[in-house]
């Protein structure tokens, strides 16, 4: 069986903890291969490479550290269609969708290219007679990043794109359910001509998480995955003196009103709901419809779902790849199972998909969801889409505002001036007009509010810098020395 090895030091390094963990074909549920779990040591070596390249990568110019960042997007461009299909035979995602992912994280790799213009400090010549002051941003150090099952391509090209053109050394602890794809990233990485050392992967399970958040040498760290598990990392990361992003769950609405095109709204819910079989922290997993329209919409959304094929994602006519494992499909749908007890309507049932091989579950809806039902309050993280009916703008405010998460939502309506209230109103960090998953653009930052972010610096784009980096200022004088005196008195900009 094909056996998965950590990457470091610029080389593969076969584990020695004695412990691996499963890595399965979601599509058929056969266990494809087997990952290394790594011991307290070999995350120690991880770091000891990272701490030791960083002297050299940090002094490197920043011509050099942005000339390696376009080579990575000149071969990420080249190799997509390979890292797609490593992402999908791990993941299970359809190849369409991991062509996207591959996409959306070549965009950060990108506006890293920039890196030159996006570390220009301030200049002010003549502060005080003689004196000038100027800001710097410089590296912290080693960087760690934590990254979930559902975007092993994506994810990490979030972080380690700024992370090393900013100057830092980064050690990666992917998903141990697809380890592969960090692998192709640290080889691309490798022949970008990235010094050996300034890249490090390590396989594991929490001894590998809780020894990058208590190695005095790790800086900072960056994490993306479930609200449990971001409160963790921040609390543990910060207690050991870290600098912590940590991103968490997600609930997110989509309010629909009135006068929306209610085709357009079905689309764009079947598509937010179900692509990648809902296994996004920016998918759709509630509809707030208006109680006039609600009848309608949730008609022409199940209509559409009849035509959606769940299959292997490797085949060209699958729209919906299989979820990461059984358990986890088993507890998608547990939530179904209990959905009609607790007072909501099973419209359309997937859970004919559970009995075939592989780990599927089909598209399904639910509707008159309401608050206080596990299928609304907690974070399915699967194919299934809930409707909850609504009076109107003011309730649906209320509802999106209460809600513990605060990642992403959207409107969908024809009245400006409702859109713009809205995004005015609402409590969340990702707004979409008429636009289901507001994902935004690489040179903004992505990030929601409340339970589902844990720090105060958004991933990648501007922040990304911000967060890679930490400011200096530097006042200097070069008088004659003719005239130095002692003064004991406090500085003064005169």
């Amino acid at each position: 069986m094909n056996r998965i090895h950590h990457w470091i030091d610029g080389r593969s390094v076969e584990g020695r903890s004695g412990r691996v963990g499963p890595v399965f074909d979601p599509a058929t549920g056969v266990q494809q291969a087997e990952v290394d779990l790594a011991d307290v040591s070999e995350v120690d070596a991880a770091v000891a490479a990272a701490k030791a390249a960083f002297p050299a990568w940090r002094a490197t110019s920043l011509a050099r550290r942005a000339e390696v960042m376009f080579r990575l997007r000149e071969l990420l461009d080249a190799n997509r269609k390979e890292l797609a299909s490593i992402v999908t035979a791990e993941h299970g995602k359809v190849l369409s969708d991991a062509l996207g992912e591959v996409a959306r994280g070549l965009e950060n790799v990108e506006f890293a290219c920039g890196i030159p213009q996006l570390l220009k400090g301030g200049y002010s010549e003549q502060a005080a007679t003689g004196v000038d002051v100027y800001s710097i941003r410089q590296p912290l150090g080693v960087v760690a990043g934590i990254t979930p099952f559902n975007f092993p391509a994506m994810v990490p090209l979030w972080m380690l794109a700024n992370a090393l053109a900013c100057g830092n050394t980064f050690v990666h602890k992917p998903s141990e359910k697809d380890p592969s794809a960090s692998l192709f990233l640290a080889d691309l990485l490798t022949q970008a001509g990235l010094p050996v050392g300034c890249f490090n992967v390590v396989h594991g399970d929490k001894v590998a998480v809780d020894r990058l958040l208590e190695h005095p040498d790790v800086a900072a760290v960056s994490f993306v995955g479930s609200t449990p598990i971001a409160r963790h990392i921040y609390e543990t990361g910060t207690r050991n003196g870290k600098r912590v992003q940590a991103l968490g769950g997600a609930k997110n609405h989509m309010l629909v009103l009135p006068d929306a095109d209610l085709d357009m709204a079905a689309d764009a819910a079947v598509s937010a709901g179900y692509g990648s079989a809902g296994e996004r922290c920016m998918a759709i997993s509630v509809v707030l419809a208006a109680e006039s329209i609600a009848d309608d919409l949730v008609e022409r959304i199940a209509a559409r779902l009849p035509s959606l094929r769940t299959g292997p994602g490797t085949e060209p006519d699958s729209d919906m790849g299989p979820l990461i494992t059984g358990e986890h499909r088993d507890r998608v749908r547990s939530y179904v199972d209990r959905a009609p007890e607790e007072g909501a309507s099973v419209v359309v049932d997937g859970r004919a998909e559970t009995e075939r091989p592989g780990f599927f579950m089909g598209p399904t809806l639910l509707d008159h969801v309401r608050p206080g039902m596990a299928c609304y309050d907690d974070e399915i993280f699967g194919p299934v889409l809930s409707v909850v009916r609504i009076s109107g703008y003011d309730d649906g405010i209320r509802m999106i505002n209460a809600n513990p998460y605060a990642n992403g939502t959207a409107i969908f309506t024809r009245d400006g001036g409702a859109a713009r209230q809205f995004q005015f109103d609402v409590e969340v960090g990702m707004v979409g007009v008429n636009v289901p998953i507001p994902v935004p653009v690489s040179y903004y930052s992505f990030g929601g509010w409340k339970a589902s972010l844990f720090g105060d610096t958004h991933m990648y784009g501007p922040e990304g810098v911000s967060f890679y980096t930490r400011g200096k200022v530097v006042t200097s004088r070069w008088p004659d020395p003719s005239t130095s005196t002692i003064d004991l008195g406090f500085p003064q900009n005169r």
